[in-house]
């Protein structure tokens, strides 16, 4: 089985592409986490997340039911071991949608696993992104940009970048990472139009996304200069 890592500063639109290539590429399975954070908006328990009072999930942590976890924002948020073996168990790939804290404990547990990285196009999208939510105050908002810049420096830890500019576009790109490496590590499936989709997966591979990286991480980084 394969095991993907998809990362994101909130608001880049993480939760939809994963959605989306769920319902296009068979055998995959999704990681739900746990947080002790409250439901936001619609969100409901057991669909976003497990939502866990901070006493449930520190009793997890005694019994070590987690591959991975982190606190973020003054709450928990951790993967349950269970959907690495249930995925086993199934024949399936696992996607494990977790933050750059997680992404670097299952590097460490599974060096295989393959990780993705979604940036937005720049920061005022992301910006407008999460105004448009309508969910946050702007106390938050703010921590949440600036949260962004930090986890977006961590960029080069992953193997491929995906920028989330047009959503068709990138949930394509996704879905290619995912056949590609799916095939390169069983070798039990051939990926479908081979040579295009090769194309598009490799155009998001590290090393050959890095030159149109630069404007994006610059506004990221003068805006930290402005701010501070």
């Amino acid at each position: 089985m394969t095991v993907f890592i998809i990362s994101a500063p909130s608001g880049s639109g993480k939760s939809t592409l994963v959605n989306e290539v769920l319902s296009v590429v068979p055998g995959l399975e999704f990681s739900i986490s746990y947080t002790t954070r409250q439901p936001r908006g619609s969100e409901q328990n057991a669909r976003e997340y497990f939502f866990v009072s901070r006493e449930q999930f520190e009793e997890m942590l005694k019994r070590d039911e987690f591959l991975e976890h982190a606190k973020v924002h003054d709450n928990y948020y951790g993967t349950a071991r269970r959907f690495l073996h249930d995925a086993e168990e199934h024949g399936n790939d696992l996607l494990l949608d977790i933050d750059v804290q997680g992404a670097e404990q299952i590097k460490q547990k599974l060096p295989k696993a393959v990780s993705i990285f979604v940036l937005p196009p720049d920061r005022m999208t992301l910006e407008k992104r999460l105004r448009s939510r309508s969910q946050d105050a702007e106390e938050v908002i703010q921590r949440r940009l600036v949260t962004a810049t930090r986890e977006i420096e961590n960029y080069s830890k992953y193997d491929y970048i995906l920028v989330n500019d047009r959503l068709n576009e990138s949930t394509e790109a996704l879905k290619s990472i995912l056949l590609v490496e799916r095939e390169r590590n069983s070798r039990k499936q051939s990926t479908p139009d081979g040579g295009d989709t090769l194309a598009m997966a490799e155009s998001c591979r590290l090393g050959n996304i890095r030159p149109r990286l630069g404007p994006i991480l610059d506004s990221f980084r003068n805006s930290k200069s402005v701010a501070g």
